[in-house]
């Protein structure tokens, strides 16, 4: 009889590994992310020191993994931007979902961490532009393309600044705190970048 104990032995894995950046989200929100520790996060997730060092070199790491499967898991229930023929409509769906997560406090406050963190470690936040952002304007993209191709937009504009004229003022105003993200405010944003967009 063929044995059974590999997939258990990879299911134990995925669930330690769950169990482990379960236990730095939770941290993250309790202590703030400069107390937690390597212990502390094996501690709350019940496995040693040495089980988390076979994966991560760094609570920096395990934090980036956490907020990348924060990520996935936001983009599989759907923030995709929809093609509807509208543009307006489209870009103002997408930015008033992504608001809305970067305000949640479940997404905001390690992202936040991370995000000073790759500040502080100029590889690590490469990482983070690699995996996080990237796929997140790609989308952007994608759906900027479709409207040139339909005539919707100046077939002269480059859609990567496009994009950066979008998203830019959001990422502002988040890590800097300084006004509120509104869906009033992103409207707006896709109100003006449009009239540049548009063809004359």
């Amino acid at each position: 009889m063929p044995s059974n104990r590999a997939p258990e032995a990879a299911h134990r894995r995925r669930r330690t590994h769950s169990a482990i950046l379960g236990a730095t989200l939770e941290l993250v929100h309790e202590v703030g992310y400069p107390k937690v520790t390597i212990e502390g996060v094996a501690a709350r997730a019940g496995v040693g020191k040495q089980t988390i060092y076979r994966w991560w070199p760094s609570k920096a790491a395990i934090l980036r993994d956490a907020v990348v499967s924060l990520t996935e898991d936001i983009a599989r229930t759907g923030t995709a931007i929809r093609d509807t023929g509208d543009l307006e409509a489209d870009l103002k769906a997408v930015l008033r979902s992504t608001i809305d997560i970067m305000s949640d406090p479940g997404y905001d406050v390690p992202a936040r961490a991370l995000a000073a963190a790759g500040i502080a470690d100029p590889e690590l936040g490469e990482e983070l532009v690699t995996r996080l952002v990237e796929p997140q304007l790609r989308l952007c993209l994608e759906r900027l393309g479709s409207a040139r191709r339909a005539g919707q937009i100046a077939p002269d504009v480059d859609p990567r600044i496009a994009v950066e004229m979008l998203a830019g003022p959001i990422a502002h105003r988040w890590l800097l705190g300084d006004a509120p993200l509104t869906h009033e405010y992103t409207d707006a944003l896709v109100d003006l970048t449009l009239r540049g967009l548009t063809p004359r």
